[in-house]
């Protein structure tokens, strides 16, 4: 699997950590159910079948945090991103 850093252009998978699903919102410490809250963001993840975002690092390459769209079925990327230029459009979309 080939991931086209934005900066670096096209690199190996070996070149990248994986960190996991880029949809999660940190809970609000401040809220009733926080325990819970906190319990399911850190330990309770779903499976996806089909396209999903996900956190990448170029760890051997520029560094940059990616939002990488990525069918799990088939590996294919459709899209990759800058992380902070996710955050922005997401918190734009709020």
């Amino acid at each position: 699997m080939r991931i086209a850093c934005p900066y670096c252009g096209p690199r190996g998978v070996d070149e990248f950590s994986y960190l996991g699903d880029a949809t999660l919102k940190r809970p609000d410490p401040a809220a009733e159910n926080a325990d819970a809250a906190f319990h399911a963001y850190v330990y309770l993840r779903d499976n996806p079948a089909g396209p999903h975002r996900e956190l990448w690092q170029h760890a051997s390459g520029c560094q940059s945090w990616l939002v990488v769209t990525r069918d799990t079925r088939t590996h294919e990327i459709s899209a990759v991103e800058y992380a902070r230029d996710a955050a922005i459009a997401s918190a734009g979309a709020e």
